[in-house]
């Protein structure tokens, strides 16, 4: 079965019915950062997602991503697997932060604050899964952190 088809029969709106969306069906058409490809799992487009967007981030060996944020939205982060840092402008100090979790560490991203992925390894991706607290990947592009 593919993602949001129903089962044969069934009367259910769309919502009221849990999706399966496999990794073979998600979405590059989201927002993107140089460095990373993003891909969208659960959003309104593929699924009717209201509330939250969900998606996976793949940073390839010794990538850096361009500097960014996620407007309002709050993000948690899995990681998967691979090295990867998430580094960003500490607002009571001024000095840059790296975040080094290992793969089953969580990250938090508060809304609003500029942050990079970067790739330590030079010869493995890193792969991370994402959760948004609004239904779109937001993504602003910025020019420093």
């Amino acid at each position: 079965m593919a993602a949001g088809e129903a089962v044969a029969g069934d009367a259910a709106e769309p919502a009221a019915r849990l999706r399966l969306v496999r990794a073979a069906e998600l979405s590059g058409a989201t927002a993107q950062t140089s460095g990373m490809v993003r891909a969208a799992a659960i959003s309104g487009d593929l699924v009717g997602a209201q509330s939250l967007w969900m998606g996976r981030t793949v940073l390839t060996a010794g990538a850096s991503s361009g500097d960014h944020h996620h407007g309002e939205s709050e993000t948690g982060i899995f990681v998967v697997s691979g090295s990867p840092v998430f580094v960003y402008r500490d607002p009571a100090s001024g000095e840059v932060v790296r975040l080094e979790p290992e793969p089953g560490d969580y990250v938090w991203v508060p809304p609003h604050v500029p942050h990079r992925e970067e790739n330590r390894s030079p010869d493995t991706e890193a792969v991370v899964v994402i959760a948004r607290s609004t239904q779109e990947a937001i993504v602003v592009n910025v020019s420093g952190l």
